[in-house]
């Protein structure tokens, strides 16, 4: 009996402290069943059974009740964050949305500017207009028609040479015309952009360019032509050529803009064409006339380099040989991924085959001698005889 009554203590203040939780809890469900349970609480004297059976019940409803507002509160939260989200994509398509609007009107605004700047008369020296071919025309309909011309004509200059003759008409007696034409890419070909920390950027002149300006001058009417603006390759080609050497510089206005590369047009450069060749790294450059340009490769900065020494030996060998057309000739090595190499490999076969027929005469010559040698000895013991 004594030991009971502990036990029903226990329960009882175990009962009150779920109770007190409960209440701090301030589920109304749960303080229904604490009172519920309060009122039909066992005296003190009972057993230990019921009450440790209502503190189970107890527990089992709580869980419940706590779960069911987890699942609610979860609910709303969800509920909560859709809302959230949708706001957001409302302000975002409400941002676009305003976007568009403000660059049409600035697009709009810009075009308005462009056309009325563009689409307005040429003046003279004095602010007087200049009339043109659109003055009969309503206003609009000037101003958007000189514009496209405009642009007509920019765009056209971009793409076309500035000129159909780049070159001026060839010399004429007493004066001294080359017989051939020279055109050198300056880039990759003659000059090497390199970097040190010592000195940074700068461009390294490659080895040779001395021997070949002073070897084919005589024979050759050399020009630069490059895919450089002027302002950047003028004084380079005057670092490279103080003696002047170099005839005539075209530069990148003069070229033709096809499929994004600048090509050289022999054509408009007032020359034979059978007289001309082209010297580059990319054949691109004179794809329009394939057969009157040499593609080297491009030149790494490496000192070594003896390219331009034996190019020079190249164009001498056409000049000496009066080629009738270098293209009969530079068509050989078309497809030469370096021709330069080509060339010197072919010099030394035919001097191989020369040497050869050189010993094949002499050896010829010896055989004749002997035979002769033979013949007259025979003669002179029969006239003894």
């Amino acid at each position: 009996m004594s030991s009971v009554i502990p036990m029903c203590v226990r329960a009882s203040h175990g009962l009150l402290r779920l109770k007190s939780r409960v209440i701090r809890a301030s589920s109304p469900a749960a303080v229904d069943i604490i009172r519920t349970l309060s009122a039909n609480r066992p005296p003190a004297g009972a057993g230990s059974v019921p009450g440790g059976l209502a503190q189970a019940v107890l527990q089992q409803r709580l869980q419940q009740q706590s779960q069911g507002q987890l699942a609610a509160e979860g609910g709303q939260s969800d509920k909560d964050g859709e809302q959230e989200e949708k706001k957001q994509e409302e302000f975002m398509a409400y941002i676009n949305k305003m976007a568009l609007r403000l660059g049409g009107l600035m697009g709009l605004g810009g075009t308005v500017i462009v056309v009325y700047i563009f689409g307005t008369n040429s003046v003279d020296e004095q602010g007087n207009k200049i009339p043109d071919e659109f003055d009969k025309d309503p206003p609009v309909i000037q101003h958007f028609k000189r514009t496209y011309k405009y642009f007509k004509d920019y765009r056209q200059m971009i793409i076309e040479p500035t000129s159909p003759k780049l070159l001026p008409d060839p010399l004429k007696e007493p004066y001294y015309q080359p017989p051939y034409t020279l055109v050198l890419e300056l880039m990759d070909v003659l000059l090497h952009p390199e970097w040190s920390l010592s000195t940074g950027w700068r461009l390294k002149k490659r080895p040779g360019i001395d021997y070949l300006l002073q070897q084919l001058v005589p024979l050759y009417e050399i020009v630069i032509f490059t895919d450089e603006t002027g302002t950047k390759a003028y004084p380079l080609v005057d670092s490279i050529d103080p003696q002047g050497f170099i005839m005539y510089r075209l530069f990148r206005d003069a070229t033709r803009y096809m499929e994004g590369h600048h090509v050289k047009d022999v054509s408009c450069l007032n020359r034979d064409t059978s007289k001309v060749i082209v010297v580059d790294c990319k054949r691109e450059a004179f794809q329009l006339q394939p057969f009157n340009g040499i593609a080297l490769k491009k030149w790494d900065g490496n000192s070594d380099d003896r390219t331009l020494y034996d190019l020079t030996n190249f164009l001498k060998a056409i000049a000496l040989n009066n080629v009738e057309d270098v293209r009969t000739v530079l068509e050989n090595y078309a497809l030469e991924d370096d021709p330069i190499e080509a060339f010197k490999r072919r010099q030394a076969q035919l001097a191989q085959q020369e040497e050869e027929q050189r010993l094949a005469e002499l050896s010829l010559q010896k055989k004749q001698g002997l035979s002769l040698g033979s013949i007259a000895s025979r003669f002179w013991r029969s006239k003894q005889h």
